[in-house]
């Protein structure tokens, strides 16, 4: 993979034009470097000491497991997210990170963190974004959850999710690979299997998005977005076509 076009420097790009010292910097960051296959927890909720990882390649999610055996899924993490960032600074973390595919990820630790935020200011605000970004996005989920309706809470879930993709170049927002299953999906919306299963039919049925064999494919993504109200100002790219 070509160094300078990795996700998480195409996503930081979009943001804030990187120099020399600042991909340098990055690439140091990216360089230890591990595999993990599918369905593995990369950091558990109370781990201590724990890191943070780059995901370069491949899916994750993030989750809180509740007493019942139940759990919510946080968000769905992709190429050029991290995993952890945000609890880095804390005692243990206070979510869990399961991988959904085979994953290649980079370990960070604190001190490399407090490394790029003395070395190169302009990277630690582009990092400081990245993780902004993803506040933003835990907010909109939260809002989803508690105030749109399933049908709209899904839709716009897709909605965001190929936009997060074609910014680090998979995808073109209208039709991206999604290698989720339903339960993952329901467990991030807040439903149950057999809700979600009926939702997406409903989407189908209403030719506004297929999702099928693991693509996403919106029929009519301007009719999604009118729909769910879906503005992309809070994931900070540019507008949907």
């Amino acid at each position: 993979m070509d160094e300078t076009r990795d996700a998480l420097t195409r996503k930081l790009q979009a943001f804030k034009g990187l120099g020399p010292e600042d991909l340098i910097m990055l690439r140091e960051l990216q360089r230890q470097r591990s595999l993990i296959e599918a369905g593995r927890e990369v950091v558990y909720e109370g781990q201590y000491p724990h890191s943070a990882y780059i995901l370069r390649e491949g899916w994750a999610c993030s989750y809180k497991q509740l007493r019942d055996g139940s759990r919510q899924i946080i968000d769905i993490q992709i190429a050029g997210d991290f995993l952890g960032l945000r609890s880095l600074l804390l005692r243990s973390s206070d979510h869990s990170f399961l991988t959904i595919t085979d994953v290649e990820v980079a370990r960070l630790d604190r001190q490399r963190m407090l490394e790029v935020f003395r070395r190169t200011p302009r990277l630690a605000v582009g990092l400081m974004w990245a993780a902004s970004r993803d506040e933003a996005m835990v907010v909109e989920h939260l809002v989803s959850i508690g105030r749109r309706d399933a049908f709209e809470r899904t839709a716009h879930f897709l909605l965001e999710l190929g936009e997060r993709l074609k910014l680090v170049g998979i995808g073109d927002g209208c039709t991206y690979p999604c290698p989720i299953s339903q339960s993952i999906l329901a467990d991030a919306l807040g439903m149950t299997a057999i809700h979600i299963n009926r939702v997406l039919r409903q989407l189908r049925e209403a030719r506004i998005v297929v999702f099928r064999d693991g693509v996403v494919e919106f029929q009519d993504i301007k009719r999604a977005a009118d729909i769910t109200g879906f503005e992309i100002a809070y994931l900070d790219q540019a507008p949907v076509h």
